[in-house]
């Protein structure tokens, strides 16, 4: 079979050739080892929540103690997500991609090992460094390998990946369970975060090559040109042409990002990013515990628990996926918001409802989570941006996502501790009702838009209007 060949003269082609052509070959496994990378993240981030009434009796913890260590991974991605997507524009996708995995092994096998509180708080901050640091990261990749009609699609299904990695943390421990080893469940469930890490590490090594996008904007077009090349498996020549790309050494700053073009979407951004990651971590993380309350106390109700309730996550997250295109990001995280909302209100009201109802209404919670905000919100930040500026904009939206992470794991506990489940769910569906204004006001929508060429995008879209 002849090799196809494309004729290039400046950066726009390599952007256009991406969006407009189906996924390569070589796509398709940078994208899955993308999506693994994601698995990875959320492992790390929900396995600490199974253990946490084992956690509570080793070190002897109060609510705001175990408040503060399941929210100090929260600072560390706060901290990682702001950097790693300013440095992932700045150096490239591929080279973020490994650091943050080598974050991620070593910061789970010292969580694991940790003799005391201090040292396991040492390495969950770590661990939610190198978190922050590959979410924004792998996110670009996923944009920069789809084309423009399923790049929503594609990224939108980490939140599938994310609750298929809560249903593995049950299904992990449930056989050291059975094995007596109850008593530092919580060790084997952080440890095996190293292992996924690591495996997924090789799989980077193997499969992963520089974004076409990426390279298009940052490097010369004779080596952008050899990137496109690799990945799509095609002759590709570029013009001679005297008046070689010019390549830009300045770091942009994120203020840009607050320019009048993208102020509006990126305020957007925050609120979504913010509330949705508010409402999943004051309840997602402690469904464990959730369960406990619902189901009766014991390891055995908490690990049950969730692989159930994580379920709903994960057609939430399909769902997600596959309705967006069709029904838009904003439509999808709108209604998402007022399942989510109306479902905590009903447990807030009901007070003492039995509990199987209540735990209905939580999984209508948890599908309504992940088929809205929880999906769209990160999707958002990674679509709603040009190539050169999306490091900056995942960036943000990982960023925004932790000061909720941080609020909500942090509260949860301690709201709960002194006003019950009932009460501290009624408090907590104000966060949802929230995102719904803010979509309210602010009604971006990027899904179908031509980021990378914004201005012919909406001239021709008004000449199509008046026709």
């Amino acid at each position: 079979m002849e090799q196809k060949k494309l004729l290039i003269r400046s950066k726009d082609d390599i952007i256009q050739f991406v969006n407009s052509n189906p996924v390569s070959k070589g796509g398709w496994k940078v994208i899955l080892v993308a999506l693994g990378g994601v698995f990875v993240d959320a492992y790390d981030v929900v396995s600490l929540g199974i253990g946490t009434d084992q956690l509570k009796e080793q070190f002897h913890l109060s609510p705001s103690q175990l408040g503060m260590l399941t929210a100090i991974m929260a600072v560390g991605a706060l901290l990682g997500g702001v950097l790693g997507g300013y440095y992932t524009d700045k150096f490239g996708r591929n080279k973020m991609f490994m650091i943050d995995l080598f974050f991620m092994v070593f910061a789970a096998l010292g969580a694991a090992l940790a003799p005391n509180l201090p040292i396991l708080i040492l390495f969950r901050f770590l661990m939610g460094i190198g978190i922050g640091m590959d979410l924004p990261v792998a996110l670009s990749f996923i944009a920069e390998y789809s084309n423009s009609q399923k790049k929503g699609q594609f990224v939108a299904l980490w939140q599938a990946l994310w609750y298929i990695a809560a249903v593995a943390t049950g299904l992990v421990i449930l056989p050291f369970y059975l094995m007596g080893a109850a008593d530092n469940i919580w060790r084997w469930a952080v440890g095996f975060g190293a292992v996924a890490a690591l495996i997924v590490l090789i799989f980077r090594f193997m499969f992963m090559n520089e974004s076409p996008m990426w390279a298009a904007t940052h490097l010369p077009l004779r080596e952008a040109a050899k990137v496109l090349e690799k990945t799509y498996n095609i002759s590709v020549t570029v013009q001679n042409n005297h008046q070689e790309q010019k390549i830009s050494k300045e770091n942009k700053p994120y203020s840009i990002i607050f320019k009048p073009r993208y102020r509006a979407r990126t305020i957007l951004v925050g609120i979504l990013t913010s509330t949705q990651a508010m409402q999943y971590f004051a309840v997602g993380f402690y469904i464990p515990s959730i369960s406990a309350m619902l189901f009766g106390k014991g390891i055995i109700n908490s690990i049950s628990g969730t692989i159930f309730f994580n379920l709903f996550g994960i057609l939430g997250g399909f769902c997600a996926a596959f309705l967006s295109n069709k029904f838009g990001i904003r439509k999808l995280t709108s209604t998402g918001y007022l399942i989510a909302f109306v479902s905590l209100v009903i447990i807030g009201v009901g007070g003492n409802l039995p509990g199987i109802l209540s735990a209905l209404l939580l999984a209508v919670f948890i599908f309504g989570h992940s088929v809205g905000p929880g999906a769209q919100s990160k999707t958002m930040g990674a679509i709603s941006y040009p190539t050169e500026l999306r490091g900056l904009g995942t960036g943000w939206a990982e960023g925004a996502s932790r000061i909720g992470n941080m609020t909500g794991l942090f509260l949860f506990p301690v709201i709960l501790a002194s006003s019950g489940l009932a009460h501290t769910l009624l408090y907590l569906s104000i966060v949802p009702f929230i995102g719904y204004i803010g979509l309210k006001i602010i009604k971006w929508d990027p899904t179908n838009v031509d980021v990378e060429n914004e201005e012919a995008f909406q001239e021709s879209n008004s000449v199509t209007v008046s026709n």
